[in-house]
């Protein structure tokens, strides 16, 4: 099989790395990696983002007061996770 020219190498990783099957995991670190920026640094003080297990992400937050506010943001941080990965990541929040 003949090549077009080269490609970059970005386009080499990227292909390689869904071959592997590791590309969700890298999404999904990268979403942790991200948390502060995603939700804001106020929300980013009191919940912090500790791990994704079968697209559950789950969250420690400090104190039930900001738990109780946070279960009501649950869509809108889940839309603003999947909108900044431009893909579907999330589909779950366990704030604990």
């Amino acid at each position: 099989m003949k090549s077009s020219g080269p490609r970059p190498l970005s386009d080499i990783l990227a292909a390689t790395l869904n071959q592997l099957g590791i590309s969700a995991k890298i999404k999904q670190h990268e979403v942790l990696d991200l948390w502060e920026q995603i939700v804001g640094e106020q929300i980013a003080r009191v919940a912090t983002a500790e791990n994704i297990r079968d697209g559950k992400l789950f969250i420690s937050v400090k104190n039930s007061t900001w738990r109780n506010e946070l279960l009501y943001l649950k869509q809108e941080i889940i839309q603003k996770i999947n909108s900044r990965m431009n893909q579907e990541i999330i589909n779950d929040i366990i704030f604990r």
